[in-house]
């Protein structure tokens, strides 16, 4: 929740409630991490369902015998408790074993002064399993290429971070509120894909 007379820290969605518990785990091992690591958010408190009703093993996955609940939500807390959310971990894109959040992605490429908005989404590959590529919606008046655009993410993020395709679009589908609608997106990803490897290569 914010603070009541200062409002929320930019970039974050408040402190812990009262009477509210929170970790940050690793979503792979459960273990848990410090201040400033991202890893799935789990709560526990008096406001935390008891579990779905009739569905034991959906309930399982959600709660565990302790009561604290699988958010979902891939963030963490920074040294002064401001909770940050970062991105949903069923979009966490997994390149060769390294998990990889499309929204840092999205939000690297927002500053860049020829890119006006921004999607990632994933790609299969067959050497790394997957890799994150862009839609891009260029910024009227100025000027990037994809090449020169994977290059700039290439400088300023680890190796397994950097993009592999970028595609310049009119727009990036959203909902009327703004929110990303990344399925569409991975939709219209796969049609492109295909059109491309139907291509003719041409006769020998």
């Amino acid at each position: 929740m914010p603070d009541r007379d200062a409002g929320s820290v930019p970039g974050t969605v408040g402190r812990v409630m009262p009477n509210t518990e929170l970790r940050v785990v690793d979503p792979a091992s459960g273990r848990d991490l410090g201040a400033g690591q991202p890893g799935e958010l789990v709560a526990r408190g008096p406001q935390v369902m008891a579990g779905y009703l009739g569905r034991p093993e959906a309930t399982a996955a959600m709660l565990d015998r302790d009561g604290w609940l699988r958010t979902g939500d891939l963030g963490l807390v920074d040294g002064d408790g401001n909770v940050v959310i970062v991105d949903r971990l069923t979009e966490l894109i997994k390149v060769s074993g390294y998990q990889v959040a499309p929204a840092e992605l999205e939000a690297l490429l927002a500053t860049h002064p020829a890119v006006a908005d921004a999607a990632v989404t994933r790609r299969d590959d067959p050497a790394a399993g997957e890799v994150p590529v862009a839609v891009v919606v260029p910024r009227p008046g100025a000027a990037a290429g994809a090449e020169e655009l994977m290059a700039w993410v290439a400088e300023r993020v680890e190796p397994h971070k950097r993009l592999r395709a970028v595609r310049f679009a009119d727009a990036i589908p959203r909902t009327p509120s703004g929110k990303l609608l990344r399925r569409a997106l991975r939709d219209e990803a796969r049609r492109v894909d295909r059109r491309a490897s139907s291509v003719p290569t041409g006769s020998g």
